[in-house]
């Protein structure tokens, strides 16, 4: 017979297990910061930088005392996380490094051929490695090459779809990112050797694949389980699912609307549901990036939250913004907010705020949204917080 999970309960147990559910003002330490990234599994990286970057604003809405030194020393000083790619480019613990490299192994074909027909320079590749490990690390902008872009292969000139193949293929890895350009460096110079020397096989690789995804969701579709590190396919997930009826349980999840999915859920999956406890009532500013975002339909289902980055979408078209944050209080996403960091002008200039059908902006709510923006403040070092027009009024300052 399958689980039936509440709708509250799947909601609550999602924050949780994204660590939205944890104490925010606990002093994070670098192991800490390593624990919370290994159990949501990835900090996504984007380089649109409107308040803060995607990564360091998923983090710090997780733990107040996040700061961006201490995931530096965990990438660039010990190696204890690299960039690469998930779904997206994304910041991954090393310790599932080894499952990358079968990723890398699965993936070079496809993007070699890629490469050699858009560019027809195989030798490229080559030198550009040569090049590495004979003088260094090295960035994009080091190579003037006069040829210009394609398009297709990320639009890039030849030497950066070089860099970025070899990087992509697992031959050099991000040893650090300056003024956030990539540089690239042999990956048995950047990472530790126990990482290099583990290759699982292909059942252990789908095996920890799809394992971990699910502890990480709760429940899921075949789908959602192939979709969240984006490393093993969907037959490969059935398949996976059929061979492990007491590792991914049979369960049906209430959504928003009132109705239920099959899903599966992790085989302890009840005993979680029964450790549940409330999350923080504060309000936080989430990342469009963030990975209680990601799946868009997921999060429709089961939070009644229609969200869309409006970046492409032309500006007499936008529904909303450029770049609008959601707004979760608790356990429920009640608005979003239109905002943007001026450093020249030492402020956080709010430009508009919407709040989700149901949800008025009370007094209350109103002083837990100029805690969480004040906190923002601080965080990316502006002096005060300004707003756009006369329905928000300025925040007071907390120094």
């Amino acid at each position: 017979m399958a689980i039936r999970i509440p709708a509250d309960q799947a909601r609550r147990l999602v924050l949780s297990l994204q660590g939205l559910a944890d104490p925010p003002r606990r002093k994070l330490s670098a192991d800490g910061l390593l624990a919370l990234i290994e159990r949501i599994g990835y900090v996504q990286v984007d380089s649109v930088n409107v308040v803060a970057r995607a990564h360091h604003m998923i983090l710090f809405a997780r733990n107040q005392t996040y700061r961006p030194a201490l995931l530096q020393r965990l990438v660039e000083r010990e190696g204890r996380l690299f960039e690469n790619w998930t779904h997206d480019a994304a910041i991954i613990p090393t310790r599932f490094y080894p499952y990358w490299r079968v990723r890398f192994a699965r993936e070079r074909e496809r993007l070699a051929a890629r490469y050699r027909r858009l560019f027809d320079h195989d030798q490229r590749v080559q030198a550009m490695l040569d090049h590495v490990r004979r003088n260094g690390a090295v960035m994009a902008r080091d190579f003037s090459d006069s040829e210009q872009p394609r398009g297709g292969f990320w639009d890039w000139h030849p030497d950066k779809a070089a860099l970025e193949l070899l990087w992509r293929t697992g031959h050099l890895t991000i040893a650090r990112r300056q003024g956030f350009q990539k540089v690239y460096d042999l990956a048995e110079r950047v990472l530790p050797a126990a990482a290099l020397a583990s290759l699982p096989s292909h059942e252990a690789f789908v095996d920890w694949a799809c394992r971990g995804a699910l502890e990480r969701l709760g429940f899921a579709t075949p789908g959602q389980i192939a979709g969240f590190w984006d490393l093993v396919s969907l037959a490969e997930v059935k398949q996976w699912c059929a061979h492990h009826p007491t590792v991914a349980v049979p369960a049906l999840v209430e959504t928003a609307d009132g109705s239920a999915r099959k899903v599966v859920a992790r085989a302890d999956i009840e005993t979680r549901l029964g450790a549940l406890r409330p999350c923080p009532q504060r309000v936080r500013v989430l990342s469009p990036f963030d990975p209680l975002l990601r799946d868009r339909k997921r999060l429709m289902a089961l939070f009644g939250f229609d969200y869309r980055i409006e970046i492409f979408v032309p500006a007499s078209r936008r529904r909303y913004g450029y770049y609008v944050f959601p707004l979760l209080e608790g356990e429920r996403l009640i608005g979003r907010i239109d905002m943007k960091a001026h450093a020249a002008r030492g402020a956080l200039e709010v430009a508009a705020l919407w709040m989700e059908p149901g949800r008025r902006l009370s007094r209350g709510r109103r002083e837990r949204l100029d805690a969480e923006l004040d906190r923002i403040r601080r965080f990316v070092g502006a002096a005060t917080v300004r707003f756009a027009d006369g329905h928000l009024r300025s925040a007071e300052s907390r120094d």
